[in-house]
């Protein structure tokens, strides 16, 4: 690091981890000379994005030369009737990311503490690193957010608390009783925000949005992705959901023109496409039950999931059962970097691609 990197660059960001994506299909065929990848490993849609936004956007196309609607307008207004809100209850953001910072500059102060699971989405240390925010970490609880040790790490200097639910890496979730307790303790003047990216995949009726608090007026932020069951990751288009008087104060952070035309376009077409998000659950919902029994056969535990992806210790070294795969074709995620040093995470794939994980993961692991 240069010295005038370390004089003149701001000090909060020497504590930032950087974020570690999946490792791309392109980037495995060209260091390993494969043309047949698959890629299982950051909870994209196996079906491919929304037909009906695929349309949507090959019309959009001639107005490239256009700047986008800055206030997302018809989106919003679309976002505020499947929801049952107004639309001053909405944001509209470059991704789910690009709300997290927001929310972070709209609220963090150096100092100011932050509550988040461990090991839970990365992005929210990251966000609050940035500003000089203070991170605090609860541990899971049988792979589970702990709402009450949560609730115990409040301070005086606590500001946010997020709670992924489901819960990434884990696909576990806190039932709506759960968070109705928690609701009624955690002290009025702090925000909470609810991360909802899986919530389109959760079968159990024992979850509950976050958006009932919003109608209730509460201090809260629910935030919703069309990256993962509308399959429209490339586009990086997310939601939140929160009071008008809390969206009102991040506007005033946002960039304008942050959500491009063809991203606010496929996601208002998708809303409608009910078909695609009914099929995506059921290939979900039936990858899930073949890679629970497939599991069970091979002497694996996993953690059972309400999201896209599943959490299977394989008893053996992570890295080197990741190395194996890609050789096979075949990408998952690491576990070692949600501290999981021998579980691997695996995205819920066709059957094809389910199958085809499962008979190469046999004979490595039988090796």
């Amino acid at each position: 690091m240069s010295d005038f990197i370390m004089a003149k660059a701001r000090p909060e960001i020497f504590n930032i981890k950087p974020y570690v994506p999946g490792k791309p299909i392109d980037e495995v065929k060209r260091e390993l000379g494969i043309n047949d990848v698959i890629k299982m490993a950051s909870n994209e849609n196996p079906l491919g994005p929304s037909p009906a936004a695929v349309a949507a956007i090959s019309l959009a196309l001639p107005e490239l030369h256009l700047y986008p609607d800055s206030n997302c307008y018809y989106l919003k207004n679309k976002i505020a009737a499947v929801t049952g809100l107004n639309q001053d209850n909405v944001l509209v953001g470059n991704g789910s990311d690009e709300l997290l910072k927001y929310i972070a500059e709209t609220f963090l102060n150096k100092g100011d503490e932050i509550i988040f699971a461990n090991p839970t989405f990365s992005e929210y240390e990251f966000t609050a690193r940035v500003l000089g925010g203070e991170c605090i970490t609860v541990p899971l609880e049988d792979f589970t957010n702990d709402l009450k040790a949560m609730l115990n790490a409040v301070t005086p200097k606590t500001k946010l608390i997020f709670i992924c639910n489901p819960n990434n890496p884990t696909g576990t979730i806190v039932t709506g009783e759960e968070i109705d307790d928690f609701m009624q303790k955690v002290p009025e003047d702090i925000l909470v925000i609810f991360d909802e990216a899986y919530a389109d995949f959760v079968e159990s009726q024992a979850f509950t949005s976050g958006i009932k608090y919003v109608k209730q007026g509460k201090n809260v932020i629910v935030l919703k992705t069309f990256s993962k069951i509308y399959g429209l990751a490339s586009l990086r288009v997310g939601y939140g959901l929160t009071t008008p008087a809390i969206a009102g104060a991040i506007e005033r952070v946002r960039e304008p023109f942050n959500v491009n035309t063809l991203a606010q376009v496929g996601a208002l077409a998708a809303l409608d496409d009910n078909e695609h998000v009914t099929l995506s659950r059921k290939v979900n919902s039936e990858g899930k039950k073949y890679l629970y029994n497939a599991f069970s056969e091979m002497g694996l535990n996993y953690v059972p999931t309400e999201a896209n992806f599943i959490l299977v210790d394989t008893g053996k070294n992570c890295q080197e059962v990741f190395g194996k795969l890609l050789t096979q074709g075949i990408i998952v995620r690491c576990g070692d970097v949600f501290g999981y040093n021998t579980f691997i995470r695996v995205t819920v794939g066709t059957q094809d691609e389910n199958t085809r994980f499962i008979y190469s993961l046999k004979k490595i692991l039988e090796a």
